[in-house]
Order: C-alpha cells, then structure tokens, then sequence
C-alpha cells in the first residue's frame, strides 16, 4: 500500500512540475527531436544499422542456437547421470563393539 502511495505522489508531482513548463517548451523540445531525427546524416546512420542487422542476424541467429543446443545437451548430460546414480554393492559393516 505504502509503495502505491510514494507512485500516486510521484505521478502527481511529476504531472505538476510538467504543466508548469509548459505547451510551449513541449513543443520546441518535440520541433528540436523532429529536426534532429529527419537530418540527412542521422537517417543515414539509422539506414545504415537497419542494413548492419539484417545482414548479421542469421549469424547471430545460428550462434544462439549453437549455444542453445550446447546447454541443453550439458544439462542433459547432468541430469541423466544425476537421476541414474551408480550402484555400489550394499555391504554392512559390523557394529563397532564397545
């Protein structure tokens, strides 16, 4: 209940010190990202990433699997040998005489 409060309390101080700054500062912050995001060089970059993963990701695609399939034969492995322990020939030793 405690942790509610402090997040109700949290939102509400934000939302006020929010609308103390403003629509307009909104704006010229959302005008300022626009701009930055269309420049030629910035959409260049994100081309350029797009192209970069696409190409590598069958790589990392088969390099996940690999590592997949190596755990699970491991576990596998453990857990066979876990659950089949090896049997020793029952022997009694004799009780120790006092």
């Amino acid at each position: 209940m405690k942790g509610k409060i402090l997040l109700v309390t949290g939102l509400a101080i934000g939302y006020v010190l929010g609308t103390r700054a403003g629509r307009e500062k909104y704006e010229e912050i959302k005008a300022t990202v626009t701009k930055l995001w269309n420049d030629p060089r910035v959409q260049k970059q994100v081309h350029d990433a797009g192209d970069f993963v696409k190409d590598k990701a069958p790589d990392v695609a088969e390099f996940v699997a690999d590592g997949a399939k190596n755990v699970v034969s491991k576990v596998s492995g453990k857990s066979a040998a876990a659950t089949t322990p090896a049997k020793k020939p029952a022997t009694r030793k004799p009780a120790a005489s006092k």
